[in-house]
């Protein structure tokens, strides 16, 4: 009788370790379909990646920069011809 138990017992982990396996498979599979329908929608979407969105994010944030040291350049420059006006000096005028 013991040895029925122990073929029973052994019958059944095989079952167990194969339906494990098996739900381990379609896990995977079920992953793996879930990330391609997840995609095709973000594609659908026109949806940006990480990489694209970081990539114009640090265009965007040089851009800012570039233009504020500009804006203060053309600060800098017209507060000269303001005070070359303010002194009655006249701009030089450009040579043919």
């Amino acid at each position: 009788m013991v040895q029925t138990q122990n073929k029973l017992l052994d019958d059944f982990a095989r079952l167990a370790t194969g339906a494990a396996g098996t739900l381990h498979g379609l896990r995977a599979e079920i992953e793996a379909q879930v990330r391609q329908k997840v995609e095709r929608l973000a594609a659908d979407f026109d949806l940006v990646t990480r990489e694209e969105f970081e990539a114009v994010k640090e265009m965007a944030t040089l851009a800012r920069a570039e233009a504020e040291a500009l804006k203060a350049r053309l600060e800098a420059l017209e507060g000269a011809g303001a005070a070359k006006a303010s002194t009655g000096h006249k701009p030089d005028k450009a040579k043919p």
